[in-house]
């Protein structure tokens, strides 16, 4: 029985990225990003629901089918459905998984697909890409603040550095509350998060910090800040919006630098913004900075250090 673990993240995958041969075809969708390049930092939790209510593989291929307001599961001719069979499977199993720190789902199955699922109209090859795959939906109804995304889209930087983000922050809550609720934990979490969710969002930023200063009722407190502060950073971050961020940390070291360093602090954030370097650069001179002048509340800021260096995820945004 899988239970949360504070020392180690672990990610939902569909089984089928990790080349085990559970596809209708008896095939897979083996991930080499998944089961190479991230797989060191995580625990897998694999699950083919199809699988899982005894379809076995090779079987007939499924697909959504809309009949009026009613989503079924069926095989092309009909003669197939499993409808009951993994809405059941779906709503049990989902209940197990609260202690995930996120879900990396095959795109376009009619059990796993996050968004553009095609969905036909009964008695028709006609279909549109408007589907939900059912146990995504479960999954992501039961925990809406759980970072879900479809393994192919990860190789959009931007969308890849986002929910990874989010995959540590979501962690990191967890594992606080694991820990026991206080009202100066939540004070403290929010001020390690603030250069964060200003680079995600200035909005939320804003609006976060007043909900932690007047704290009455904590258990109602954590559960509306948290509802925030997950809104916030499914927010991609922009270079605009990091730009800002690095000029407001830079601004704490005003009374160290040198005229020269300070100058060449500031072309390194312009060049950011402009497109010609990566965020890793200034990233790298602040926290060359940081080791020469320590600053115990930026050194604190999880904005300078969101994710492990080894993921590479702010090399090319």
């Amino acid at each position: 029985m899988y239970k949360f673990n504070p020392q180690r993240i672990q990610i939902g995958i569909s089984a089928c990225l990790l080349g085990e041969k559970v596809r209708f075809d008896g095939g897979h969708k083996n991930s080499s990003y998944c089961n190479q390049e991230i797989a060191s930092f995580f625990d897998y939790v694999p699950i083919c629901p199809e699988m899982a209510i005894g379809l076995g593989a090779p079987r007939k291929s499924i697909r959504l089918v809309r009949d009026g307001e009613q989503i079924r599961v069926q095989s092309g001719d009909g003669s197939l459905d499993v409808t009951e069979k993994l809405n059941d499977f779906s709503e049990r199993k989902v209940e197990e998984l609260d202690f995930l720190g996120g879900y990396l789902l095959c795109a376009k199955s009619p059990t796993c697909g996050m968004e553009r699922v095609t969905e036909y109209k009964i008695g028709t090859n006609n279909g549109s890409k408007s589907g939900i795959g059912v146990f995504a939906r479960k999954l992501m109804e039961r925990y809406p603040h759980l970072p879900v995304e479809e393994e192919g889209r990860l190789h959009d930087m931007v969308l890849r550095e986002n929910f990874f983000t989010r995959v540590y922050a979501y962690h990191d809550w967890h594992k606080m509350r694991h820990e026991g609720l206080t009202k100066h934990k939540l004070v403290k979490f929010h001020s390690r998060y603030k250069y964060l969710l200003m680079a995600h969002s200035p909005k939320w930023y804003r609006e976060l910090g007043p909900i932690v200063a007047n704290i009455e009722d904590i258990e109602a407190t954590a559960d509306c800040y948290f509802t925030g502060f997950m809104a916030a950073l499914k927010i991609n971050a922009t270079r605009k919006n990091h730009t800002s961020t690095l000029q407001h940390i830079q601004g704490y070291f005003k009374k160290h630098l040198t005229k020269e360093q300070k100058l060449e602090l500031s072309e390194m954030i312009m060049k950011y913004r402009q497109g010609l370097l990566p965020l890793l650069v200034p990233i790298t001179l602040i926290n060359h900075y940081l080791r020469q002048f320590p600053t115990p509340y930026i050194e604190d800021q999880v904005y300078l250090n969101p994710h492990p260096e080894e993921l590479k995820l702010r090399y090319a945004y």
